[in-house]
C-alpha cells in the first residue's frame, strides 16, 4: 500500500482527512451533543470516507475513480458557490470571492494531478 503525499494520491489523503474528522464528529455529538441519530449517520459517512481512502492508497481503480468524482463534486460545488452562494457571502463578506475561488481552484488541482497521475482517463 503506497501511502506516499504524492498527486496520485492527494485526493485518498483528502478523503482520509475527511474521515477522520467526520469520524471526531461522531464523539463530539455523541458524547457533548447527547444526540443518538446523528452520530449514526456520521459514522456511516466516516465508515464510507474512510474506505474510499483505504481503497485508494492499495491503488484499487473502482475507488480511484469513484474519489476522483467526489474531488470533482467538490470542485462543482465551489464553483457554484462562488456564483450562486448567499450563505457564505453573508458569513465570509468581502472575502468571500478570494476564500471561494481559493479553495475552487485548490480542488481544481487536486483533481486534475489525481486524474492524470492516476491515468483515470487515459486510453489504454
Amino acid at each position: 500500500m503506497k501511502k506516499s503525499l504524492t498527486w496520485a494520491n492527494s485526493l485518498d489523503w483528502f478523503l482520509a482527512l475527511l474521515a477522520l474528522l467526520t469520524g471526531l464528529a461522531v464523539l463530539h455529538t455523541f458524547v457533548l451533543g447527547e444526540h443518538y441519530i446523528i452520530p449514526t449517520i456520521l459514522l456511516v459517512v466516516s465508515v464510507i470516507l474512510g474506505n474510499l481512502a483505504w481503497y485508494g492508497f492499495a491503488q484499487v481503480n473502482w475507488a480511484k475513480r469513484v474519489n476522483f468524482w467526489c474531488g470533482f463534486l467538490l470542485t462543482s460545488h465551489g464553483v457554484f458557490a462562488l456564483f450562486w452562494s448567499k450563505k457564505y457571502r453573508e458569513v465570509l463578506g468581502d472575502q468571500f470571492e478570494l476564500v471561494c475561488a481559493v479553495i475552487t481552484l485548490t480542488f481544481l488541482v487536486l483533481t486534475w494531478m489525481y486524474a492524470k497521475n492516476n491515468k483515470l482517463f487515459a486510453k489504454y
